[in-house]
């Protein structure tokens, strides 16, 4: 108790001395300061509280008590839904509408695999994309949304269906604190079960640094998007691995594969950084043309923001979908929208 009182001790100091936030009144945290707090729910909370909670609206739609709207019933409706006092009145066959009052469905798809144990900061990849994923859980909870997790990359996956009921975001946090067993990154496998285990729509956020082919990824983000998912990617670096900021020549070693390579890092730093951006380049594609949206963030950066970036895209992902089928229902032709694939946290460093 002594530690973990030091521990919330210190992340409050330094998020006192962090400043303001661009968004809001609240400080933030340190990442350094809030991973001296051991306990994953109290570093969610940590992060959370600054945050107002309320309900938010849903694209998704239900059978629940508040009605949204009528809309004209079309073939493959279930009849149930008419509302025959109006067909009485009008003589045209129309359907109701409820908003779903658990706002959104999420699964959080969060990658253990070896090379997520990578880190330079004093903590890894793994350690702030397992606190990432327990903020964003403990935030939705607060919003009386329904959560769930999968662990990719791992010997064996561990599946949570997203649910919100009490002891629920308990479990959630034991299975995101459970030492990984990963070796090889096989993500795509992954996704692909997590496609064939979530029956219901919702929002599927995957967390990974995506060292991995990829084309790879086209087809499972293809399963995902077909089940009726909003996808977004949140890719995880260290910023050292963006510059391959390696002052001397060092003998490198594979986390997966445990292969070592001597390096020089003034011989190798610009054909790293020309595979690097390609490979970025692939990953923004891919993303692209499965409708997913990518974020890509450093280890280094508050996750207040990451929290904020996240919401944001999700709702611009909600909101564009939710136009797609409300036009496919109508008949209607959506509005004429042009997009390119969003800029990285790599990209703006390199402009």
């Amino acid at each position: 108790m002594m530690a973990r009182s030091n521990a919330m001790r210190t992340a409050s100091g330094q998020a006192a001395a962090s400043g303001s936030s661009s968004t809001g009144r609240r400080s933030l945290i340190d990442p350094i300061a809030l991973m001296q707090i051991k306990n994953l729910t109290l570093r969610a909370k940590t992060v959370v509280d600054g945050f107002t909670a309320g309900l938010h609206r849903s694209p998704l739609r239900g059978f629940s008590v508040e009605f949204a709207e009528y809309r004209p019933y079309v073939l493959g409706d279930d009849p149930r839904s008419l509302d025959w006092k109006l067909l009485a009145r009008t003589d045209r066959y129309y359907v109701k509408q409820f908003e779903d009052e658990t706002n959104r469905r999420c699964y959080l798809a969060i990658d253990q695999s070896k090379s997520m144990e990578y880190g330079t900061q004093g903590y890894t990849k793994s350690e702030y994309a397992r606190t990432l994923a327990a903020t964003i859980a403990y935030y939705l909870s607060l919003q009386r949304d329904a959560v769930g997790v999968m662990t990719c990359g791992t010997a064996k996956s561990e599946f949570l269906p997203p649910r919100h009921r009490t002891g629920h975001l308990q479990h959630l946090m034991r299975i995101l604190e459970l030492e990984s067993t990963g070796i090889h990154s096989d993500l795509a496998q992954s996704l692909e079960q997590l496609a064939g285990l979530s029956r219901r729509r919702g929002m599927v956020v995957i967390i990974s640094d995506l060292l991995t082919e990829p084309d790879s990824l086209l087809q499972p983000l293809g399963y995902l998007r077909g089940r009726g998912h909003d996808v977004l990617v949140i890719r995880i670096l260290d910023r050292s691995e963006i510059d391959l900021s390696i002052k001397a020549s060092s003998m490198l070693q594979d986390l997966e594969s445990g292969q070592e390579m001597y390096v020089d890092p003034t011989l190798a730093r610009s054909l790293y950084r020309q595979r690097f951006d390609t490979h970025e380049a692939q990953l923004l594609e891919i993303c692209h043309r499965r409708k997913a949206r990518l974020l890509t963030v450093t280890v280094d950066q508050p996750l207040e923001t990451v929290l904020l970036e996240m919401l944001g895209a999700a709702s611009s992902v909600s909101a564009k979908q939710a136009m797609a089928r409300s036009a496919a229902v109508s008949g209607s032709k959506p509005l004429a929208t042009t997009s390119k694939p969003p800029t990285t946290t790599a990209q703006k460093a390199k402009e």
